[in-house]
Parts: C-alpha cells; structure tokens; sequence
C-alpha cells in the first residue's frame, strides 16, 4: 500500500466513491447473518427491537451501549480502537497500521485485520479501508482530553491545543520555528501542523535543541504529556514553548502536541502492543487419574460440610440482621462449628443458600433454616447431591469472597446478604474453568498466567481489581469444592463446564457407604468411611464429630447420649443400635454411659406455667432451689413435687442442664416431648436468581426475527415515493394526508392492486411505517398484505397518519 500523506489528526479531504456515508449505510449493506451475530454479541441493542437500520445504527452509538461494547474487546482490539481515536478521521488503513506497528512490529501487523474486523462486526468501525471511521462516540470515549488523558499517552493535536490562543502568538509560534508569516491563524496552524508532521524538517528543528529539552520531551512523548512549568521556565522549556513544540494548556501547564510525540515515537500510538495473548503455560502435570482422586476426596469433604452446616440451622437457626445477611458473631459461630476459617465458612453457607438447600423462614422473628429441598437432596446419592452443588456454584452471581469487606457507603458486606451479587462472576468462573480444560490433562497452570490472560482478554475492567480477585476466588473455591484437583481440572469438573453431567464421571471415584463403625474404649467411634443414612443420621445424634478425614472419629459425651434420648431414643435401643453396627465390642465405659443418663434423664420434668418444673424426689427440688446457680431462673416451690419458675421453658430446660441435670420437656398432658432433627423447615423456597451481567443473549429465534423487524421497517422507512408531494411530510417522518385523502387513496389502490407506503399510530401510542398492498376497504378498516410483516393484516383508517404512493416497480 502506498504511504499516505494525511498527518495524525487532520481530516482528509478526499472521498471514497464506495464507502458507506453513514453506520447506518454500512449496517444496512450487511447481510442477514452479520446482522444477527452483531444483535448476538450486542444483546442490549435488542431492548426494545430497533423499528429500522437507522434506529439500529442510532442505538449502536449510544454512550452505554458503547462502553458496553469496548468492555468486551481484548486488549490489542482496544488498542485499535485507540488508534483509530488519535488517528485522522476518517484513517485509511496503512496509517492505522503504522500507529500500531511502526513498520516494524510483524506480529501486531498480522493480528490487526482480525482485530479490525472484530471492530466492525460489533459496529465500533465501518468504511472501506482508505476511510476507516470510528464511531463517534468510541472517538469521544478513547481520545484524550486534558480532564482524561488517551490510553496511548498522547495529548491534543496542534490545531486543539491552539484553539484558544491569540493569533499574534500563533504567529510569533510560527516566526520561532522559522515557518514565514501567514495571514491568519487557520493558515499558521496549518503551517505548524504540516512542519511538526514532516520527518526531515522536524529532525533539523530538533537538532538545534538544546540537550535538556531533549529530556524534557523524554519525560512527557509517552505521557502523561501535560507539565508543570513556572512563570518564568528554565531556557530549554521557553526554547521548546516558543518554538510550539509545548504549547499551553492552563496558565501553569504546557502539553506537547500529539503531531510531535508521534514524530518523538517513530510513528508509534502506543509504547507496547499485545497483539497476541498471552500463553497459560503448564506449571505441574499429574497423572489424571491422581487429579481426579483428589478431587473426589474434596468433593466428598464438600458434602460432609454442607450437609454439616445446615443441619446445625435445623434447631435454632441464626436471625437474620434487619438489613438482610448474616451477622458476624453467627458467622464466626458457623465457622467454629465447622473448623474452618470465616471465609471459608462464608462460601460454604453461600454455596448451600444458592443451591436452594437453606434460606430465611418469613417468620416474625426471621431466622435462617433448612428448606424443604434438603431433604431431597439428602436422599440422593453422593455424586447427584455434588452435581447439584457443583450446579449451582458455577452461573451464581453471588460472590462469598467479599464478606467482611465494605461498601461504598463505608457498611460491611455479610454473609447471605443483599449486595453480594457481582454480576461478572458467572464469565469469570466459566473463562478461568475454560483455560484450565485447554491444558493438557492432569496439567495445572500458574495462577499469575491466568490472571494476565484474563487481564489481556477484557482490559478495560483491569483498572478494579474485582476481575482478577475473582479469578483467583474461581481457582481456590474450584480446588475446595472438587472441581479441580490439584489445580487442575478433574474429570467431573470438565463434565460440568461442557453442560455435561458429571455424576456418573464421579461416582466410581467415591467410596461407598460402609454400615459399621469401630466402637473404642476411651469412648469414641471410628467411622472408616462414609457411614450410610440411617447410621450416620442416628450416630451424629448420639455423639459429636471430633475429627474428619479419611475416617471420621465421633465422641460419645453425657450431653450427646442426653440429646440421643431427647429425640426419642431408649437406653435399650442405644444398647442394641451400638452393638447390631460395631464391628468392636461394646467397650464397658460406653455403656456405663448410656445407663447413667437414661437414668437421670426425664426425673425432671418441666412445662409451661409461665414453665415449672416436676419431680417425684422433692429431696432434688430442694436442691437445685439451695443452689445459687438457679437464682436467675426465678423457681419457687408450689408443692412438693413442683417448682413454677419466671423462666421460659426452653431457658429453663437450657438452665438446668448447665447445672448438670437432665430434664426432659412434657407437653400439656405430662407426656414427654421428643426433639425431631427435622422439625423446623422453612416454606418451599426457590434458589436465588443470578444477576444477569446486561442483557441476557438472544436466541436463534428471537435473532430472526428481530432481523426480519429490523429489514421490514427498512423496507418502509426506505421505501420509494411517488412523487410524494408536500403532503407526505419531510423524508423520514411518517406520511401526513387527510382522511378523505387516505380512504380514496387506499381505495384505489384495492382496486388497482398496487402497494402504498402508511404511517400508522396503533393503540399504545407507537408510531411505525408500513408498506401494504390493500385488498379489502370496508367498516372503518384497510385489509392488506403487509409487505414490512410478511403476512395480511388489518388496520384501522382513524389510526393511519397518511399514505404516499410508491414509485412504479419498487417492490
């Protein structure tokens, strides 16, 4: 291609005899299925359905459907972009090419028709290549000012910097740099422009600097290129501002003009490019099967967690805080119960509410608690219940990794509450899940490499940091969850992000219920796997989880064989469950155990009065009246056998047992009440909804005909007039006839068979243009074929604005 002689930043006066005059032109010259991937990959100009192209094409260059768009772009197409922004306008191709190579630079010259045509298919650029335009308000986004400077570093050209200047300065400006006097100031920046834009001229202005002015210009060619100066600068500034090559911006800031920093540059619009992304190299391999092994153990402590967790809510779950969430005592009381960090603790409860498995029950006294689907989900078999976590986890919006941390209005971000949706989430998780799958299998990368991929791949979110944190909150809840193991992605986890289901990939990776545990001496059982639902159910009621792992060790306290027979149990049946699924005696302590408590438990009985408490050994009731410890449950003696107390019941069942009793609740008829694990669910409710990032993508469907809207309402907005006369209204607008007009004209043309061009206004008050052949005019309506719809309608005459005839032979 031959080098152009057009300098940065001034417009070209020549014309293009193909190229499109306007976007809209150049959308309409797209067939449909560059029409529909433009609408597919711009789903927010969809809302509402553009009536035309010209619509389509206004909506394109709306400053949020733009910055929605350069959101998307990678990071060498931004920088295209950006090039284009300080480049002329319209820029035939070779000196967009040499912004951005310098003619040097092969790789970002072979990259940069792909990274144009990505440009043009998200309406960002249209023109042929020697008139290449940028929208104008990409231009206006991406070139620089003096309140946001241009990505490229670049400043003002000469002709904006010198805007506001007198013109016997300018001409002072031009007399310096040893250019003769023009005869008004357009000419004298016209003159300084095409000096500071040739190369042999402006290097022998250059030679005569002194050597300090050349570190001046060092300091400001790749920007920022504004510059403090004093009232009265050292000599090499006033050399470089009396020869234009600064120019003032404020009364105490100089800018040096882009024509000159590119010259300073080599021609360059930027110091670097990535014209290609960068590599996500292998950090380790293993083996696939070892991934995968590891990743089925993660899994299985995943469920034991959850399912650990929401039991815990069954009782008496945390209240939920008046502005929605989780406080941060109920959080650290989770986190405890769980042996975990709050962080940690904060994914897990936020993986369970997404799942749907808990939520608030709507009471009075809003609490959190199990939802019915728990229940279900509990009866599924392992690798089912870890797909529908695993399910749940990858398109979720809510991000547990900001709990703890504050908003903008300086309140701390809890757990399940109401503004822990980050709608880049889902894009992330998936792209970070889509990089690991393209390794090879077993292999996982360094984290740093992901997150410069990712950085490449949507640049202009890297000024926050919530992209890359999310990344690295995407590659440790993954390894936690099973997902991935040992960094790399498991075979279940690839199953999920392909919209596979990854239970049957993970089911022969688990081991499988064992119906035993190993009772010891010091009181505890070993559990040497997943114990099945009934005896695993029944075990963590009796005894309390001490430690997990391979194999999980319970301890059997007086409190948990007390909470064993508060939900029904009797000594004789713990007897018999311990010794039908031990495959170790049963140790002599553990019995003596049982027995001591059963015979304890239930001598006390206490109820509602406000409560009280009864017992045949009024000897025991006077005791706890003597001791000191019960003075805040408020007792008093009613007879000899009872004791009423200002406590509530529950308070007072809770104040006794910390004395060492163990009383059992009665209901009104003196029956004792049995604690059901399951007996507080909330009412059926839905998993939580993710926050959409925009628009939701269009389908195929809605694609068509949203184009086929788009060609019909071209079709009449464009169509051709016959002759349209005064009272068809300017182009454009809707047809304005009188009635009698529009009924004769209508008339005649049922009668002839022809098409005529109507503006219509229907019930809801849209207007819209509509090209129809009449067949039938009768009761106040046209009948027609509509040629914009492609199917016969009917119209009311009251509700046509006018009709125009079309020229001979237009459709």
């Amino acid at each position: 291609m031959p080098e152009p002689s057009t300098a940065a930043g001034a417009p070209e006066s020549g014309t293009g005899a193909t190229s499109p005059r306007s976007l809209a032109e150049a959308l309409r010259a797209r067939d449909d299925a560059a029409l529909s991937a433009l609408l597919h990959s711009r789903p927010d100009l969809l809302n509402p359905v553009p009536g035309d192209v010209t619509q389509l094409a206004t909506r394109a260059g709306t400053r949020a459907s733009v910055v929605r768009a350069l959101e998307r772009l990678d990071r060498f197409t931004l920088q295209t972009a950006e090039a284009l922004a300080v480049a002329p306008d319209p820029c035939p191709y070779p000196v967009l090419e040499g912004l951005l190579t310098g003619g040097e630079d092969e790789r970002a010259r072979a990259a940069l028709p792909r990274a144009l045509a990505t440009l043009r298919d998200q309406a960002l650029v249209w023109g042929d290549e020697d008139r290449l335009r940028l929208v104008r308000t990409a231009r206006e986004l991406l070139a620089p000012s003096a309140q946001r400077p241009s990505p490229t570093g670049l400043g003002p050209t000469v002709a904006e910097a010198t805007a506001g200047m007198s013109p016997t300065r300018v001409q002072e400006i031009v007399a310096a740099a040893g250019l003769p006097g023009t005869h008004d100031p357009v000419s004298a920046v016209t003159a300084l422009t095409a000096l500071f834009t040739d190369p042999e001229r402006m290097s022998a202005l250059l030679d005569e600097a002194p050597a300090e002015a050349h570190q001046v210009l060092g300091r400001l060619v790749w920007g920022p290129p504004y510059g403090e100066v004093t009232p009265n600068p050292a000599p090499p500034v006033r050399w470089l501002r009396d020869r234009g090559l600064l120019l003032p911006a404020t009364a105490r800031t100089v800018v040096l003009p882009r024509e000159v920093a590119l010259h300073l540059r080599g021609g360059l619009a930027h110091r670097d490019t990535s014209p290609v992304a960068p590599p996500v190299p292998v950090h380790r391999e293993h083996r696939p099967q070892l991934v995968d092994a590891n990743a089925a153990g993660q899994a299985l402590a995943a469920l034991a967690t959850v399912e650990e967790l929401v039991k815990s809510w069954e009782h008496t779950g945390p209240p939920v805080l008046r502005a929605g969430g989780l406080s941060v005592r109920d959080l650290k009381r989770a986190a405890a119960g769980l042996d975990t960090t709050e962080a940690s603790a904060a994914f897990w409860i936020e993986l369970a509410y997404a799942a749907g498995l808990l939520a608030s029950d709507g009471e009075a006294d809003e609490r959190y608690a199990p939802t019915p689907a728990f229940d279900d989900w509990r009866e599924l078999p392992p690798a089912e219940r870890w797909s529908v976590l695993a399910a749940a986890w990858l398109p979720a919006t809510r991000t547990a990794g900001l709990v703890g941390e504050q908003d903008a209005k300086a309140r701390t971000l809890s757990a399940l509450g109401p503004e822990l949706d980050r709608s880049a989430a889902p894009e992330v998780r998936r792209r970070v899940l889509e990089l690991l799958a393209d390794l090879p299998e077993g292999a996982s990368p360094d984290t740093e490499a992901v997150l410069e991929r990712l950085a490449w791949e949507r640049p202009v979110r890297t000024a926050s940091d919530l992209r890359a944190r999310l990344a690295g909150w995407t590659l440790s809840e993954a390894e936690v969850l099973g997902v991935t193991g040992r960094g790399a992605l498991s075979g279940p986890g690839r199953a999920l992000l392909e919209h596979r289901d990854p239970a049957p990939l993970l089911a022969p990776l688990l081991p499988e219920p064992v119906d035993h545990v190993l009772l010891q001496a010091d009181l505890t059982a070993v559990a040497p796997g997943p114990l099945r639902r009934p005896l695993g159910d029944t075990l963590a009621v009796l005894a309390d989880v001490e430690s997990k792992g391979g194999a999980t060790v319970y301890r059997f306290t007086p409190g948990s064989v007390r909470r064993a027979l508060d939900a029904g149990h009797a000594a004789a049946d713990l007897h018999a469950f311990l010794k039908e699924h031990s495959r170790t005696p049963v140790p002599q302590p553990l019995a003596y155990l049982i027995d001591d408590v059963a015979r304890r438990h239930g001598h006390l009985r206490v109820g509602a009065a406000s409560s009280y408490v009864r017992c045949d050994d009024d000897a025991m009731l006077g005791e706890i009246l003597a001791d000191k410890r019960s003075a805040g449950l408020g007792l008093r003696r009613l007879a000899p056998t009872v004791l009423a107390a200002r406590a509530e019941p529950t308070a007072l069942l809770e104040g006794l047992r910390a004395m060492g009793y163990a009383p059992a609740a009665e209901s009104g008829t003196g029956d004792v009440l049995v604690a059901r694990a399951d007996a507080h669910r909330t009412p059926a409710r839905s998993a939580p909804v993710p926050v959409p990032d925009g628009p939701p993508v269009p389908d195929a469907t809605l694609l068509g005909a949203a184009v086929r809207a788009i060609r019909a309402g071209d079709l009449a907005a464009t169509a051709v007039r016959k002759d349209p006369g005064p009272a068809a209204g300017v182009p454009g607008e809707l047809p304005r006839t009188s009635a009698a007009e529009t009924l004769a004209t209508v008339q005649a043309a049922a009668l002839t068979g022809s098409a005529v061009w109507i503006g219509y206004v229907n019930a809801d008050g849209a207007a819209s243009q509509r090209v129809i052949a009449p067949v039938r005019v009768e009761g106040g309506f046209v009948t027609g074929y509509d040629h914009t719809a492609d199917e016969v309608r009917t119209y009311a005459l009251h509700r046509v604005t006018g009709v125009a005839e079309l020229a001979e032979d237009h459709l």
